[in-house]
C-alpha cells in the first residue's frame, strides 16, 4: 500500500465521540497497514487539560476495546508515539498560537485540520486558524456534517470558511462516499457494458434506496432533536447514493468530472410542491418496542429529547428526476432509526416482460431485481426466474450472488480510513463540493417548510418495525412494494 506524504493531522474535538469511535481507530488501522508516512503526527485537541498521559488512558478505555482482534500491542505503542494532546478553547486565539508553536513552522508539511465539533464552531475555528497562519496552501480543513440546518445557515458557514480557505482546501465529508461498497457501485455501473443499456427508464420500473438503523439516538439526543432524519441522513447520505445511481457516465474519474455529473442529478430532481409533500412524503417517529427481542424505549423517552418532540426519526419520499434517462421512474428514498434491521441497500426493480408466458410466483412483485447491499454485509444480487425441477413448468425466484467478502480476501478499509488518507493525499473526489451541497439543501428546504407550515406531525411506528404504515401506503399508491414486502 502506498504511504501518504509527511503530515500533521489536528482533531478539533479530539476527546469527542466521533474522534474516539471512528477517526482514531481508522488512523490506527491505516498505521497498522503501513499506509501512513513515518513522519506523520496526530494532534488531538480538547477543552480539558488532560495531558498526553490522560489522553492515552482515555484511548485505552474508549478506543482499544473497539479494535478487537485488530489490536496489536506493539503496533499500538508505535501508533501512540504519533499522538500529541493539547487543550484548546475554540474562542481563545492564544490557544491557537500555542498549538502552532507546538507543531513548529513547517509550511511544506501537509496539515489536516479536522473539525469534529458542533457546526456552530466551524466559523470561529477557521477564522482563528487563518489568523495564526494555519491556512497556507498545504493546509486542508475537513468539515463534518451537518453543515448548517438549512440553505441559509449552510451558505453562511461556507462563505465564512471560504474567506479563510480556498475551495480546493475544503473537504466536506460524507462518510458513505468512502464505503467500499459505494466505490463498487461506481465500478459496477461504469466498468461493465452489461448494465448500461438497461440503466434507463425504458427498462427500470422503480428504484429504492434504504438506510435503516437498529440503533436509536444513543447519547446524541440533544443534537438529533434539533436535526431529524431529513437533515441528518436524507439531505446527505441518501441524496449522494441517488447521485451515483442516476448520474451519467463521467468523461473521466477526475474529481470535478464526477462531481459535475452528480450536480446535474441534483439539479434535475423535480421540486416538491405543497401537494407533493403531502402526498409523497412520510414523517415517522419510533415509539417503544423491541429490537432483537430486547425492549427499547420510545424516542420521546430518550435522554435529552423533549417529551413532546415532533422531530422525525424516519422519513420516506417518492422523488423523480426530470431528465431523459429517468423521467417517470419513481425513486423511493427511506431512512429511519430503530428499524427491524440494520441495512443500507439500493434496489433496482426492472420492468416485467411485455408478455407473460408463465405465471408469476405467488407474492412476487418484480421478477428481475438488482439488489446492491452496502451494509452490513456487502454484496450484489441479481434476481431472476428459473424453472423448478420437475415435470411442471413452475418458476421460482432465484439469484446470482456476488459476496465481496468471500470473493475478495484483501483487507477492507473502513470508510473513515479511506477518506482520511484521501485528505492527506489531497484527493477531493470523494468529498462534496459547495455547489452540490447547496443544491441538495435547495431541494430539501420546501419539504421542511411544508412540514412546518402545516404542522405535519410524525406518524408513530413501533421500534423494531419497518416504519409507519404510511410508508407502505406511499409505495402502494404508486403501484409498488418495498423490497422486503415482496
Amino acid at each position: 500500500m502506498a504511504t501518504t506524504p509527511a503530515f500533521d493531522i489536528v482533531f478539533f474535538g479530539g476527546t469527542g465521540d466521533l474522534a474516539l469511535r471512528k477517526l482514531l481507530p481508522a488512523l490506527y488501522q491505516a498505521h497498522k497497514a503501513g499506509a501512513l508516512h513515518a513522519d506523520g503526527r496526530i494532534f488531538a485537541l480538547g477543552r480539558k487539560a488532560v495531558g498526553i498521559d490522560g489522553y492515552l488512558e482515555l484511548l485505552q478505555q474508549r478506543v482499544r476495546p473497539g479494535l478487537g482482534a485488530d489490536y496489536d500491542d506493539e503496533v499500538w505503542k508505535s501508533f501512540a508515539a504519533r499522538l500529541h494532546f493539547h487543550s484548546l478553547d475554540a474562542d481563545n486565539i492564544q490557544d491557537y498560537q500555542t498549538l502552532l508553536q507546538a507543531m513548529g513552522d513547517a509550511p511544506e508539511r501537509v496539515t489536516v485540520c479536522y473539525l469534529a465539533t458542533a457546526p456552530h464552531l466551524f466559523i470561529t475555528i477557521c477564522q482563528h486558524l487563518a489568523q495564526v497562519g494555519l491556512n497556507h496552501p498545504n493546509v486542508r480543513v475537513v468539515l463534518e456534517k451537518p453543515l448548517g440546518h438549512d440553505l441559509q445557515s449552510s451558505n453562511t458557514i461556507n462563505e465564512a470558511v471560504g474567506r479563510c480557505f480556498a475551495e480546493n482546501q475544503i473537504y466536506r465529508i460524507d462518510h458513505y462516499l468512502g464505503k467500499e461498497s459505494v466505490q463498487n457501485l461506481m465500478a459496477i455501473r461504469f466498468g461493465n457494458t452489461l448494465f448500461e443499456p438497461l440503466w434507463r427508464r425504458e427498462w427500470i420500473d422503480n428504484i429504492q434506496i434504504t438506510i435503516a438503523e437498529e440503533l436509536g439516538v444513543e447519547e446524541r439526543g440533544e443534537f438529533y432533536d434539533r436535526t431529524g432524519a431529513l437533515r441528518d441522513m436524507l439531505q446527505s447520505h441518501l441524496l449522494q447514493l441517488l447521485c451515483i445511481v442516476a448520474m451519467e457516465p463521467p468523461a473521466s474519474l477526475a474529481e470535478d468530472a464526477v462531481r459535475d455529473e452528480k450536480l446535474k442529478v441534483l439539479k434535475s430532481l423535480k421540486p416538491f410542491s405543497t401537494e407533493d409533500v403531502l402526498a409523497k412524503s412520510v414523517r415517522g417517529q419510533y415509539r417503544s418496542g423491541a429490537i432483537n427481542g430486547m425492549p427499547v424505549t420510545g424516542y420521546r423517552e430518550e435522554h435529552h429529547v423533549a417529551p413532546e418532540s415532533n422531530t422525525e426519526t424516519f422519513v420516506a419520499l417518492q422523488a423523480e428526476l426530470s431528465n431523459w434517462r429517468w423521467a417517470g421512474v419513481p425513486f423511493f428514498l427511506r431512512t429511519g432509526k430503530r428499524m427491524q434491521e440494520r441495512v443500507a441497500e439500493i434496489v433496482i426493480n426492472f420492468r416485467d416482460v411485455p408478455h407473460a408466458l408463465f405465471p408469476m410466483p405467488m407474492g412476487l412483485h418484480s421478477a428481475n431485481r438488482l439488489v446492491i447491499r452496502l451494509q452490513p454485509k456487502e454484496s450484489v444480487r441479481l434476481y431472476f426466474l428459473a424453472k423448478e425441477p420437475g415435470d411442471a413448468m413452475s418458476l421460482q425466484s432465484t439469484y446470482l450472488n456476488l459476496d465481496f467478502h468471500t470473493m475478495f480476501k484483501a483487507r477492507w478499509a473502513d470508510a473513515y480510513e479511506r477518506l482520511l488518507l484521501e485528505v492527506i493525499r489531497g484527493q477531493l473526489g470523494l468529498f462534496m463540493r459547495r455547489d452540490e451541497q447547496a443544491q441538495a439543501w435547495t431541494w430539501v428546504e420546501p419539504i421542511l417548510a411544508c412540514w412546518s407550515k402545516y404542522a405535519i406531525a410524525p406518524k408513530t411506528y413501533t421500534a423494531g418495525s419497518w416504519g409507519p404504515a404510511a410508508s407502505s401506503a406511499l409505495a402502494s399508491r404508486a403501484g409498488f412494494l418495498w423490497h422486503e414486502e415482496t
